[in-house]
């Protein structure tokens, strides 16, 4: 008896413009993803294709993640996520895509929830994130009220980012006349982090051992 195959759309989100480029967030996402399909999915399986959006959670119309619903409900394949707030950050959203019955959601962080499960998750998860927005509202009235200089606690975080850049372009420039020959000649993210680690080149915090996001991060900023 032939065994069917289990077919997969997958779909990723990543807040901004920034995480988007350098693959911070995504990479995460692609990680928990891989670990679903290697540990939990049906064997064998099919991924029939890959979107991403570079958009706000709130917003329910982004056009890769309507490329994904459409190719899931065409081909009976089964909507893959990381996390459920990727799909949306809305619980009224996330319901009406549960209650479609032409389509099936898969999350990687919650590999055996189901439908039920997953709504409820996601309520809970939208209380939480309604108090913790009141709360932090809160604690700036009352620092404000208070006297304290909200600008000046910006600056100092601002400063900190500014100081932690130049630190990393200083480290990217550093690891250049390794990492990008071996690249033009077709090596992967991590045979490049294998030779930075074999020539003991530090990492932009001082480390000793490169991986391949840091490898992809630091020739971004080259670029």
């Amino acid at each position: 008896m032939t065994q069917m195959t289990k077919k997969y759309v997958i779909y990723y989100r990543v807040s901004t413009k920034r995480q988007g480029e350098s693959g911070l967030g995504l990479e995460a996402q692609e990680r928990d993803v891989a670990l679903y399909l290697e540990n939990y999915s049906d064997q064998p399986f099919e991924v029939l294709g890959t979107f991403t959006d570079v958009e706000s959670g709130k917003h329910a119309d982004r056009v890769e993640l309507t490329k994904a619903l459409d190719l899931a409900r065409s081909e009976g394949a089964e909507l893959l996520v990381a996390k459920l707030d990727r799909l949306s950050r809305k619980v009224s959203q996330i319901a009406a895509l549960m209650d479609d019955k032409r389509l099936s959601i898969r999350v990687a962080a919650m590999p055996n929830a189901d439908k039920f499960q997953l709504h409820i998750y996601a309520a809970l998860a939208e209380q939480e994130r309604d108090f913790i927005s009141l709360r932090t509202k809160q604690a700036l009235a009352s620092a404000k009220e208070r006297g304290v200089k909200l600008g000046g606690l910006r600056d100092k975080t601002m400063k900190r980012n500014e100081a932690a850049k130049e630190v990393a372009d200083i480290a990217a420039k550093r690891i250049a006349d390794i990492a990008m020959p071996l690249r033009e000649a077709g090596k992967s993210y991590q045979a490049v982090a294998d030779a930075l680690n074999a020539a003991k080149v530090a990492t932009p915090r001082g480390g000793r051992e490169w991986y391949p996001a840091s490898v992809r991060n630091a020739l971004l900023r080259l670029a």
